[in-house]
Order: structure tokens, then C-alpha cells, then sequence
């Protein structure tokens, strides 16, 4: 269970009370989106059972290295139609690589040398439910459902797509990049329901 686009110590500290596997920190174009050494601040106030993700769009390999390594992640996730490549020239940084993409491309967790893989809605960010159910039984390995979830929708998500976890963003917000804490605890408890 991944909470995305924290920009708040406070909003990290429930995500991490509630029981949350990882959280995104999106240094990348965004409403949600923070500088390397905020990354850095939210990052060190997370324990180490739980996964710290650096969120990337189009960045080029060696700047998502740099702010990586400055802000203290121990996951970089490459969102949208990175290369093979990109992925290949981070896998010497020593933290879990994620792959996030819509369900046109290829599926496999581990096809792009990745630890992760995420299957988000067709239009990423527009927080819009879509057909969970068309993925059902295409990605393989440690995969998780993103887009358009939200407390009262991925309990059906997760029945939908039968994925191996999930990962939440804008369904955890009362405005675009602004956490809701209740929200986040009301979200993991449905998940684990």
C-alpha cells in the first residue's frame, strides 16, 4: 500500500501511523510536486520498514541519480514511456527501481529490469476511476493499481483487478497536492478490509 504526493511531515506521519508500505515523494511535474531537499526532510522523518519512492516523469537518468541520492529514497519510480535503458542506468544506485505505466504497455514486472510495477489510469494525475477489471490477470509479479482510487472505490478496485497492492494519491486529498489524514487511515482500513 503506497500513499503518493506527500508534501507534509504531518501528512507522512499519518500514512506511516497507518500502516502504509511506502510513500511517494514526487520531485517531478506536479501539483504535488517538492524540491530535493524537502524530499530529503520528509524522507528522514520515515522508519525503514517503510519503502521512500522518489516519483519521476521524463527526467533523464542522470538526474533522477542526483536527486536520488540527495534526497535519501530508497526507491525511484519512473513514471509514463521511460526506455529499458533509463531503467538499466540506475540499476547500479542500490535502490528498488519502479516502473509505472498505463495498461498499453508491456506488463511484466521485471521486463524493464524493475523491482516494482505500477498500472495507472489512462490519463495518470486525474484522479478518474477506469476499467480495473481490463488488467485483471495481464501484469505479473509484484504489481500495484493506481489511479482513481479512493476510500469508498478500492475495495472494488482491488476485487477488480486482483492486484498485489495499490497506490493512492489524489483520492487521499481535499485539493490537489493537499493530504487529508482521516482520509489516508479511512483508505488503508479499506484495503485491509
Amino acid at each position: 500500500m503506497k500513499i503518493c504526493g506527500l508534501t507534509e511531515p504531518e501528512h507522512v506521519a499519518a500514512a506511516v501511523e497507518a500502516g502504509a508500505d511506502a510513500v511517494g515523494l514526487v520531485m517531478t511535474r506536479s501539483p504535488r510536486r517538492i524540491t530535493v531537499e524537502r524530499a530529503a526532510e520528509l524522507a528522514a522523518l520515515v522508519p525503514g520498514h517503510v519503502l521512500t519512492v522518489g516519483v519521476f516523469r521524463g527526467e533523464d537518468p542522470e538526474t533522477v541519480r542526483a536527486a536520488a541520492l540527495a534526497s535519501g529514497v530508497r526507491a525511484v519510480q519512473l513514471h509514463g514511456r521511460h526506455p529499458h535503458g533509463d531503467f538499466t542506468a540506475l540499476k547500479d544506485l542500490g535502490v528498488r527501481l519502479v516502473r509505472a505505466v498505463d495498461a498499453e504497455a508491456d506488463l511484466r514486472c521485471g521486463a524493464f529490469d524493475e523491482d516494482l510495477l505500477i498500472v495507472d489510469a489512462p490519463h495518470a494525475g486525474s484522479g478518474l476511476p477506469w476499467e480495473w477489471a481490463a488488467v485483471r490477470g495481464r501484469p505479473s509479479g509484484r504489481w500495484l493499481l493506481a489511479g482513481g482510487l479512493a476510500p469508498g472505490n478500492v475495495a472494488d478496485a482491488i476485487a477488480a483487478a486482483e492486484p498485489w497492492g495499490v497506490d493512492v494519491s489524489s483520492g487521499v486529498e481535499t485539493s490537489p497536492g493537499v493530504k487529508d489524514p482521516a482520509l489516508i487511515w479511512a483508505f488503508l482500513t479499506a484495503v485491509r478490509g
